[in-house]
């Protein structure tokens, strides 16, 4: 999955009027460096009165996410071993984050850094980071350290697409229309994380999210579990 962001997100400054016009088009294209492209449909109060994402998206991401935990469950418990033999402390990281409706909850993933690294510190910016723990370091290149957030997708805590969910003392800040991507499950993939703008904060990434939720449907969802799978399978094949 992506897992094409991680858990500790870098606290930065707004961008300006310049910079959030460039989202407008960071779904002009299906290619490697953008977001899959997706045709306007409705305003977000009308995507989330549709079947797909009153009932139908549930639905979907409970029974993929079953499956996907039954086919990785061999991994995971392998990388569960690995995290233990390689480094001292928990095999997993635990975060509060905000939910559907602004309800919180705790996301779940593979610890791949040090016990001893502040919980709420900027993102590491290179595998040479010396708070990278000796496995974490291919846990994080590869992304799968995200896999227990499927748990979090059985729950009905989280989807498989949709906005990457903000940490609460980050989403406090936000204005009105910020908050519209709460109205929808936070995923462990979508549209932002797939676009060229991934690398910044969440908060860079509302207009994207906005974006997808005007956009919501099946087919959109499926493009983009597709555009992840094609990523991540780009980014660790040699």
């Amino acid at each position: 999955m992506p897992f094409l962001s991680r858990n500790i997100e870098p606290i930065g400054n707004d961008v300006g009027e310049s910079q959030r016009h460039q989202d407008d088009s960071l779904t002009a294209s299906f290619g490697s460096q953008a977001s899959p492209k997706i045709r306007q449909t409705g305003t977000p109060v009308e995507r989330l009165s549709s079947f797909y994402a009153r009932r139908g998206k549930y639905l979907f991401d409970a029974i993929a996410s079953f499956f996907l935990i039954i086919l990785f469950a061999p991994l995971m418990v392998l990388i569960a071993i690995l995290i233990k033999l390689t480094s001292h402390g928990p095999v997993f990281f635990s975060h509060k984050r905000v939910g559907l409706n602004n309800e919180l909850f705790v996301i779940h993933k593979f610890r791949s850094l040090h016990i001893d690294t502040p919980s709420y510190s900027e993102k590491p910016g290179s595998t040479d980071d010396k708070r990278i723990a000796p496995f974490g370091k291919w846990l994080r290149k590869t992304s799968l350290d995200e896999l227990p957030q499927l748990f979090n997708v059985l729950k009905g805590e989280m989807s498989l697409v949709g906005p990457r969910p903000e940490m609460p003392f980050l989403a406090e800040n936000y204005e009105a229309w910020e908050n519209q991507r709460h109205h929808v499950r936070p995923g462990m993939t979508g549209l932002w994380q797939l676009s060229p703008r991934r690398q910044g904060t969440i908060r860079d990434g509302i207009s994207v999210d906005l974006e997808y939720i005007e956009n919501l449907s099946f087919w959109n969802d499926f493009k983009i579990l597709i555009r992840t799978f094609k990523v991540f399978w780009d980014n660790n094949t040699y």
